[in-house]
């Protein structure tokens, strides 16, 4: 049966979701469990979000806006932008697809760094594209050598800003030479998924360049909104761009209670604020935490920290799985003794903290 099947779909390796709570609680007979795996928001949706989905339900007979109407106008009033820069996906998952869909030619290279966000890669051999890998320098996105492989197949560079699974982040100045002099066959992706969080001076927002680079960036409603159920995320670029997309998505492709949810999540700025405040001051926490037990991490401009926990990243995942906690081994990023931990809320932070204690004492001593 393999004939049957397109030669590049086989050769994939699915992406790893992670481990759910309900499938862990199955598992494990355990009733609480604390999920520090998928950098979700700690305080879950906004009050105002779900009252909206609530006030709607009555309308889910029908098909949704796809036009998303009333949020691309609340989005483009908020930023202070013109509506046809636009466009709405199932997350931005859906939307790197549609990048790749509208625009890479089978054969044609996709460059990215190496770690990254894994749907780059994975999407990419999906429409039968080459993904090129370029390793980050100390943690970094090595910006000089991705512009250095530059060849004249090279048509879509993502760059993760911040890199997702690492938390660093490109800086103003870096970014604005890189764009300098690229090609014109070239479309840069800027994945802004954690950018709420990344609070630098010198952090640079990728909507200062799409109307003068070929920049597509995306941004999600999963992470800082507390969204990621619903899946909903949006792309920004200049028209030309915005309507080849429009063309590869689906009518339908955005819920319409993801919709309605998202319009009210951008009016709730108590809640945003409440959650970076608290995402701010947990990273402190878990930062002293780790540095006391002479953990090597990595400083992170978004809600999750990456850290060495000087052991197999399997065995201190399993673990803590056991005991209820929920974090994410990232050995599928060949970083074999990293862990990834999203930064919960302080209850969650200190149970995880206690419960890596025990953990790493219990190994040290075998």
């Amino acid at each position: 049966m393999k004939s049957l099947a397109r030669k590049n779909i086989l050769n994939i390796k699915p992406y790893d979701q992670g481990r759910p709570i309900a499938e862990v609680r199955r598992q494990y007979n355990l009733k609480e469990i604390i999920k520090l795996a998928s950098n979700e928001n700690p305080f879950g949706a906004s009050v105002r979000a779900v009252s909206a989905i609530r006030k709607n339900l009555k309308y889910l007979g029908f098909y949704p806006d796809g036009n998303c109407f009333y949020l691309k106008n609340k989005l483009a009033a908020k930023l202070g932008m013109s509506l046809d820069y636009f466009v709405f996906g199932n997350g931005s998952n859906e939307l790197i697809e549609l990048i790749l869909k509208a625009f890479l030619n089978e054969g044609e290279q996709v460059l990215m760094s190496k770690p990254d966000f894994l749907i780059f890669k994975l999407a990419t051999l999906q429409e039968g594209g080459v993904p090129v890998e370029i390793p980050l320098r100390n943690f970094n996105c090595d910006l000089e050598t991705i512009k250095g492989k530059i060849t004249k197949k090279t048509k879509i560079i993502f760059i993760a800003n911040p890199n997702n699974p690492v938390g660093t982040y490109v800086k103003k100045k870096s970014l604005e030479s890189f764009l300098k002099n690229l090609p014109k066959s070239v479309i840069v992706v800027l994945d802004e998924a954690y950018y709420e969080f990344a609070k630098a001076r010198d952090y640079p927002r990728g909507i200062n360049y799409v109307n003068s680079k070929n920049v597509i960036v995306l941004r999600t409603f999963s992470k800082a909104y507390g969204l990621a159920g619903l899946r909903i995320g949006y792309a920004i670029a200049r028209p030309f761009f915005i309507n080849c997309l429009n063309k590869a998505r689906q009518p339908f492709n955005v819920n319409y209670l993801a919709q309605v949810g998202a319009e009210a999540a951008l009016s709730d700025n108590s809640f945003l604020k409440r959650t970076l405040d608290t995402v701010d001051k947990q990273k402190l926490y878990l930062y002293s935490e780790l540095r006391g037990m002479k953990l090597e991490f990595i400083k992170s401009a978004t809600n999750f920290i990456l850290f060495n926990c000087g052991h197999d990243s399997d065995y201190i995942f399993n673990q803590l799985l056991k005991k209820g906690i929920i974090v994410r081994s990232m050995k599928n990023y060949n970083l074999d003794m990293w862990v990834r931990v999203t930064v919960g809320k302080p209850t969650e932070n200190q149970k995880f903290i206690k419960a890596l204690r025990k953990v790493l004492k219990r190994k040290d001593k075998k």
